[in-house]
């Protein structure tokens, strides 16, 4: 099972004013891979950049996207960066057919 995380803040990138919260964009993606990958199993998360989980690698990351001045929502596909600022649908199905998943 993959696990997909949006990297993410309460408060939009200056760069993204007119795009949906980090959350929102987390939501949308759920929803979106829910509906496209039916029954495969998955895991979507959530990481507030400013208060990351006690999980390291996630907090690492967190760091990482404040320190390199990520567009965020920074969407992170196991290593891979599959999404920044305004995620695409396409480059994310992309990444998880690559991993195996079916559409239906």
């Amino acid at each position: 099972m993959v696990e997909l995380i949006v990297f993410g803040a309460e408060q939009l990138c200056p760069s993204c004013v007119n795009l949906p919260s980090s959350k929102e964009t987390y939501e949308w993606l759920e929803a979106a891979l829910a509906r496209k990958y039916p029954n495969q199993p998955f895991k979507v998360s959530y990481v507030d950049i400013n208060n990351p989980p006690e999980d390291d690698e996630k907090k690492e990351f967190a760091q990482k996207v404040i320190d390199e001045d990520m567009f965020y929502p920074v969407v992170l596909l196991e290593d891979e960066v599959v999404g920044e600022g305004n995620p695409r649908l396409k480059t994310v199905y992309a990444a998880m057919e690559k991993r195996g998943y079916q559409p239906e």
